[in-house]
């Protein structure tokens, strides 16, 4: 079988449909959960907890997303979450928030496809392939130019994470003139809730920075991790009670754990994470991150051990059950927004 047999036309047809957790409450089925075993029971608990998160006055929730998770169908979730006052920071990998969600924010789809294809098939075609999921690879490129072009604009300087993500929502509310339903970057931008990529250049960004910096030797912009640590860190000093909702692991996990550990190396007496929720499919046999428990992070100080639960269960299907659950009990409605993105206001007006 060749690519002739195949155009982008035929392979591009249905878009991933976004999951709305505002027209199904998962309540009773997760109650009855309570009393049953395994995954079951964690997942109910989990969803406690999240719950106590946003019913607790004095907590900040950040939420950290690693794995495929806009691609998937879960954009909407997270947008609704913020537009709700379910999250106060998001702690992400920059393929989740550039090459996913600000790609739709700029109008582009992912699509419905299928892992039982042959991939060089797709190569010929500028089809790039996420397990069973199909994107158009001449569309990310105009993506990662729209990066640069947004670099472009800016002052040669080092950028945080956090900084450079709200040059990317104004970009969307300006230039493209999105709805913020139609984007995570455009409604946390709207609503001054800070979203940090720890590993800003592991993705789109990256692309379209590296074309930036290849034409501007002189000077350019950067990103500082350095600040990114520190800004997140200065987040967790500004509301000492914190709660994590973790959706995968890697280095988001780890980034959001270590505030706690940071504050202190900075003179800080902050306690550890209040609550904790980690939804991953991982295993911590192996010693990597994304599977350790919340336990183990007891043991560095990160993570108190009172309401933290771990979910073996894929993103897909636990993450618009946590997240489902907590929105129809509505405990956000007594929620104040944090709008974190004040705390750094000095520096968000960058541009040259």
């Amino acid at each position: 079988m060749t690519s002739s047999n195949f155009s982008k036309k035929d392979l591009l047809k249905e878009t991933i449909n976004h999951i709305d957790i505002t027209k199904h409450d998962p309540r009773p089925f997760i109650d009855e959960m309570k009393n049953m075993a395994f995954q079951a029971r964690n997942l109910n608990r989990a969803c406690t907890i999240y719950d106590k998160m946003l019913a607790d006055k004095d907590c900040a929730v950040i939420l950290c997303l690693a794995g495929s998770l806009i691609s998937a169908g879960l954009k909407k979730v997270i947008v609704d979450m913020i537009s709700h006052n379910m999250v106060d920071a998001i702690v992400s990998t920059g393929a989740n928030m550039v090459d996913q969600d600000f790609f739709e924010g700029l109008g582009f789809k992912h699509y419905v496809g299928t892992q039982f294809i042959d991939d060089a098939i797709l190569r010929d075609l500028h089809i790039d392939r996420i397990y069973d999921t199909f994107i158009d690879e001449d569309e990310l490129r105009i993506c990662d130019n729209t990066v640069t072009e947004i670099a472009n604009s800016l002052q040669h300087r080092p950028y945080s994470s956090r900084e450079f993500m709200v040059e990317m929502g104004r970009y969307l509310d300006d230039k493209v003139h999105a709805k913020p339903s139609d984007s995570i970057v455009l409604s946390a931008y709207k609503k001054d809730v800070p979203i940090f990529i720890p590993a800003f250049s592991d993705c789109s960004a990256g692309f379209g920075l590296v074309l930036h910096q290849h034409h501007n030797k002189q000077s350019s912009v950067s990103i500082d991790s350095a600040r990114d640590f520190l800004e997140l860190t200065q987040v967790k000093l500004a509301n000492k009670e914190t709660g994590i909702l973790m959706i995968g692991g890697g280095v988001p996990k780890n980034f959001t754990q270590d505030i706690v550990v940071s504050a202190e190396v900075l003179g800080f007496d902050v306690p550890m994470h209040k609550y904790a929720v980690q939804l991953t499919v991982a295993d911590e046999r192996d010693g990597a991150l994304s599977g350790s428990t919340l336990k183990e992070a007891s043991s560095w100080g990160k993570v108190d051990t009172t309401y933290e639960q771990m979910v073996f269960g894929e993103a897909t299907i636990t993450f618009p059950l946590v997240a489902g659950y907590a929105y129809h009990a509505a405990n956000w409605k007594q929620r104040t927004e944090k709008r974190f993105n004040r705390l750094f206001a000095q520096t968000v007006k960058a541009r040259a």
